[in-house]
């Protein structure tokens, strides 16, 4: 039987992190993963660049049925101690958008430094090894695994969530928490695109590929969802995604509406009646292009426009702004900036970015994420119910978490 201080199922970046920490604090480390390649998550990250973490994390950018779990993780291992690590490899790196750090090349120079991190701490890899059963006993952790038994006083599962599951995505960590009694939230897809019935999106389908700044928030119920986002937004063949959407998308719940405001920053309504005071030859359509992109405008007149396009739906026979009254134009513009479509689902697993719920967070120690339940068992990553924004914040839960776990394996 192989003997280790603490095993670690999960070889992704909060998984590789925590073993390069514990390992060179003079533990015996075994990393397990039952892929056959290592960190394929990071590998894809940020379009091959790796968005590894985000200047400005804070509490604040993390949902979680218990909020204030993540903060201790986070105040002890900040954005700034990832950066210096990068550095201290040679790593370039730059800031793109929002506080988001990218690798200047790719991303595998991130892996390639996780990786030399867990050499340095003489940490033991097993990969591909899948683990078929775990027990536990007075003695600590038994694993049975494809390449024998492992003995551990210490276990640490860090086996990420349901998202892209091409590359791996398992399952695993919410059996072993349910197995040991552990609660488990409900996961559900996050940072995803959502889509809409085909029949109610089939006259948006036109706009696939078009892409505008938006504020965007979700109609919930519950006050701590009623977030608000200034991001890009995109129309595809089925809903609406980019930045935007994908950053409501793990606030948002089956049934509940979007608020999206077309053109953030102005007002429409006293635009169009300025323009039809000073150009009242001009047709609607062409002022509205103005301000909107010009297919998004004459889709929206052709649909929803009160006396705005002809008979037939064509915008561009619309009639002059002399033709309209003000209250037409004051309801047109209230429809671009609260737009309100309702979402009937999401593009689900395979293309979330994070997968949102896990482990309740209530019954692990904030400081170590050590369980209340099983002495020497641990929980960190995405498999916890932490999910952070879109832009890095992801990465840094990783980090952090791993580094809190690894500190407390000693």
């Amino acid at each position: 039987m192989h003997r280790a201080d603490a095993v670690i199922v999960g070889a992704g970046a909060a998984g590789l992190h925590c073993a390069a920490i514990a390992g060179q604090l003079g533990l015996r480390v075994l990393l397990l993963d039952h892929a056959s390649t290592v960190a394929e998550k990071i590998r894809i990250s940020g379009g091959g660049r790796c968005n590894f973490t985000n200047r400005d994390a804070a509490p604040a950018h993390f949902s979680s049925a218990n909020p204030d779990f993540c903060r201790s993780a986070l105040a002890r291992y900040t954005p700034r101690h990832f950066i210096a690590l990068v550095q201290r490899h040679g790593i370039g790196w730059h800031e793109k958008h929002k506080g988001q750090l990218f690798c200047d090349d790719s991303s595998e120079r991130i892996i390639a430094m996780l990786l030399h991190e867990c050499e340095r701490g003489d940490v033991q890899r097993w990969q591909p090894c899948r683990v078929h059963a775990v027990r536990a006993g007075a003695r600590g952790f038994e694993l049975d695994t494809e390449r024998g038994a492992v003995a551990a006083p210490r276990l640490v599962v860090a086996t990420g969530g349901l998202s892209i599951p091409k590359i791996g995505a398992s399952d695993f960590g919410y059996r072993l928490a349910r197995q040991f009694g552990h609660a488990v939230i409900e996961p559900r897809p996050a940072l995803v695109p959502l889509t809409f019935d085909a029949a109610t999106w089939a006259p948006y389908g036109a706009l696939s590929g078009l892409s505008l700044p938006v504020t965007l928030a979700v109609d919930a119920a519950a006050p701590e969802r009623r977030v608000r986002f200034d991001e890009d937004l995109l129309f595809t063949h089925r809903g609406l995604s980019g930045p935007a959407m994908l950053q409501v998308s793990t606030f948002w719940r089956p049934g509940e509406a979007l608020r999206i405001d077309l053109a953030p920053g102005r007002d429409l309504a006293d635009t169009l009646r300025a323009a039809k005071r000073t150009q009242p030859r001009r047709a609607l359509a062409g002022v509205l292009a103005e301000h909107l992109p010009r297919r998004l405008a004459e889709t929206w007149l052709a649909l929803q426009g009160p006396a705005a396009a002809a008979p037939g739906g064509r915008a561009d026979a619309a009639p002059n702004l002399a033709a309209l009254r003000d209250r037409d134009l004051a309801a047109l513009a209230s429809g671009l900036h609260g737009w309100a479509p309702a979402p009937s689902g999401s593009e689900g697993w395979r293309k979330a970015e994070v997968t949102a719920g896990g482990v309740d967070t209530r019954e692990l120690h904030s400081r170590s994420m050590a369980s209340r339940r099983v002495p020497g068992l641990h929980f960190i990553g995405e498999v916890v119910d932490v999910t952070g924004w879109l832009g890095g914040y992801n990465f840094q839960w990783a980090w952090a978490s791993a580094a809190a776990c690894a500190q407390a394996l000693r």
